[in-house]
């Protein structure tokens, strides 16, 4: 099978040997160069510089629910020792949970921290919330997900994967494993070809099931065969150079729980799975890549090889995944690294609040598999 890694403009310096990983050029709006504008301390106690002479950050993730955020974490604690500041870092019990997110958001505008790390649940709820962020004179940094559309100077960076290319780099190293599947096909004996996404708002989880779609898309066409996108409305409205479902030879059918669960996330790869016609299926991030995985407990239908079953990749790591790719479930996955994306995102802050200029920072993402888990620039990001 073909191997690719995802390299995506280097953007941060390696800390205890963990390979950067990741990516996200502008996704954080208007981020480009900017500095804080009241940098000195003397602040009052609701968040401001810490008696030690440090800065005090508040932070907001999406959630505390999977190992994910955990590592993220570890990166935020990481980078506050290493710099003598503090940082609070809290979240929403489930990713679904935004007005709950939102709400946490307004809080910590409340206390006046000297700035904001945000992973939005979802990108258009928080844009009031970012307008309340600029003009108390609080910069943010976004991290894992960016948000296009923020208010004109209250993003001051973004600390986020590529992951239109991460989601192309799962369709890449897919591809080639169904290549002869994909070249059978006609517009009598369809292919199927499934992707689950955890929803349709946040931007980082658009971009990379969009991402996977356009890649399969361009691959499929590179074969002679046309592509229909059907199931949720937002990425078959997204999907350019597609044809209608009767004139199609390859399908490919993207599947949104209704939550982000591993249980509602597993229904909608059964019902993917479940169709004769299924070749493939791919669960863009490590909720919906354990669904997948647990789909595959009552169908049984997961293989590294074509002619036995369905061919399954992931994104991201936990312990269900590496071991689905170790027993032969999974081809692979990509992984990013939350707890670089953490780090940086603190390192950020404290430039900014340091008066310092400040610019995007893109991370790399990697497709691993059982021959290079163990890898030196693999393995630190596989998280359990």
């Amino acid at each position: 099978m073909k191997k690719k890694v995802l390299a995506i403009l280097l953007g941060a310096v390696m800390v205890l040997s963990l390979a950067a990983c990741g990516g996200g050029g502008d996704q954080g709006g208007d981020s480009k160069d900017n500095t804080k504008q009241e940098a000195e301390g003397g602040q009052d106690e609701g968040g401001s510089q810490s008696s030690d002479g440090g800065y005090h950050f508040e932070v907001i993730v999406k959630s505390f629910q999977s190992t994910y955020w955990q590592a993220a974490v570890q990166g935020i604690d990481q980078a506050c020792e290493e710099l003598g500041v503090t940082a609070n870092a809290n979240g929403p019990a489930n990713e679904s949970d935004i007005a709950d997110q939102v709400q946490m958001i307004n809080d910590v505008i409340e206390k006046k921290p000297d700035g904001i790390g945000l992973a939005a649940c979802d990108t258009n709820s928080v844009l009031d919330s970012l307008t309340k962020a600029a003009e108390a004179g609080i910069p943010v940094v976004c991290f894992d997900t960016g948000v296009d559309d923020a208010p004109e100077g209250s993003v001051y960076a973004t600390v986020a994967t590529d992951n239109e290319a991460a989601g192309a780099c799962a369709a890449e190293n897919m591809f080639p494993v169904i290549e002869d599947k994909v070249k059978a096909a006609t517009t009598d004996a369809k292919v199927r070809i499934g992707e689950v996404n955890q929803d349709a708002t946040a931007l980082n989880i658009q971009q990379r099931g969009n991402g996977f779609i356009a890649k399969m898309i361009e691959l499929c066409n590179g074969v002679d065969k046309k592509v229909a996108v059907v199931g949720n409305e937002f990425y078959v409205n997204a999907a350019e150079g597609t044809v209608s479902e009767a004139e199609a030879e390859v399908i490919i059918e993207v599947g949104v729980p209704a939550q982000t669960t591993v249980d509602l996330a597993s229904t909608e790869a059964q019902k993917i799975m479940a169709k004769e016609d299924t070749i493939a299926i791919f669960g863009s991030n490590q909720t919906t890549a354990e669904g997948v995985i647990t789909a595959n407990q009552t169908l049984n239908k997961l293989s590294t090889d074509p002619e036995k079953g369905i061919i399954g990749a992931g994104f991201d790591a936990g312990t269900p995944q590496k071991e689905a790719i170790m027993n032969g479930q999974f081809i692979g996955s990509v992984t990013q690294s939350p707890l670089m994306m953490g780090y940086e995102c603190i390192q950020t802050l404290n430039k900014i609040a340091k008066g310092e200029s400040v610019s995007d920072i893109p991370m790399d993402g990697y497709w691993y598999d059982t021959e290079n888990m163990e890898d030196d620039n693999i393995a630190p990001n596989l998280y359990d």
